[in-house]
C-alpha cells in the first residue's frame, strides 16, 4: 500500500497514525503541496478533489482520511477500531462527522492561518476551536475514550488537530481531560508522532 501524504497535514497524519497503530504495511509518498502537486493532472487522477491523503492499495484508490481508516480497519479485520454493531458504528461515526466539521473549521483552520497564511478570520476560528474543545473535554468526563470503552478510529480522527491546536493559537490549558486523552493516545503501541511546527503558541 502507498499513502500519499504531507508531514504537516493533520488529515494525512490521521491516516498514517491509524495504519501504524494497526501494524499495516505501507509506504509514504510525499506530495509537494508547496508546488501544488496535489492539484496536478496526475494527482487529480487519484483524487478529483485534489486533496491528501490518498491510499493506493495495489490499484484500489481510497481518498479521504476517514474513509482510509474505515477501509484499513475492515481490510485487516480490526473491528476493535471500527465496531460491528450498529450502535457502536453510530457512536464512532458521530465523531468522524465532528472531525470533518467542527474540528476542520476550528482548530485545523486556526492552524492553517499560522502555517500557511490561510485567509480565515482568526477570532472566529479560534472561538470555534474552543467551542469544540469544550465539548470534547466534557465528553471525556468519566471515560478514557471518546466514543466507546476502548480506542477507536473516532479518537484517531480527532487526535492530530487537537494535539497541534496550540500551533493555531488555541490554548489547551483549559482542557485537562482532553490533554490526558492525548497522552493516552500517544501511549498506544505503534503511535506515530505528528510533526510539530514552531508557530502560534508553540513558537
Amino acid at each position: 500500500m502507498k499513502l500519499y501524504h504531507h508531514p504537516l497535514s493533520g488529515h494525512a497524519h490521521r491516516a498514517a497514525l491509524f495504519l501504524s497503530l494497526i501494524g499495516a504495511p505501507y509506504d509514504i509518498v510525499t506530495v509537494d503541496i508547496g508546488n501544488a502537486q496535489h492539484k496536478s493532472a496526475e494527482f487529480l487522477k487519484l483524487n478529483t478533489f485534489g486533496q491528501i491523503p490518498v491510499l493506493d492499495d495495489d490499484g484500489v484508490i481510497i481518498p479521504d482520511s476517514n474513509a482510509i481508516m474505515i477501509y484499513a480497519a475492515m481490510k485487516f479485520g480490526r473491528r476493535d477500531w471500527w465496531p460491528d454493531d450498529a450502535l457502536g458504528q453510530a457512536r464512532v461515526q458521530r465523531w468522524l462527522s465532528v472531525a470533518a466539521g467542527q474540528l476542520a473549521f476550528g482548530p485545523a483552520a486556526a492552524r492553517l492561518i499560522t502555517l500557511f497564511n490561510a485567509p480565515f478570520n482568526a477570532v472566529e476560528v479560534i472561538a470555534r476551536a474552543h467551542a469544540i474543545l469544550t465539548l470534547i473535554d466534557g465528553e471525556l468526563a468519566g471515560t478514557d475514550w471518546i466514543a466507546l470503552d476502548r480506542p477507536t478510529i473516532a479518537d484517531i480522527a480527532l487526535y492530530s488537530y487537537v494535539a497541534r491546536a496550540p500551533e493555531g493559537n488555541v490554548d489547551l490549558a483549559p482542557y485537562p481531560r482532553a490533554r490526558a486523552w492525548l497522552g493516552r493516545i500517544e501511549a498506544l503501541p505503534g503511535f506515530l508522532p505528528f510533526a510539530s511546527s514552531p508557530v502560534g503558541l508553540a513558537a
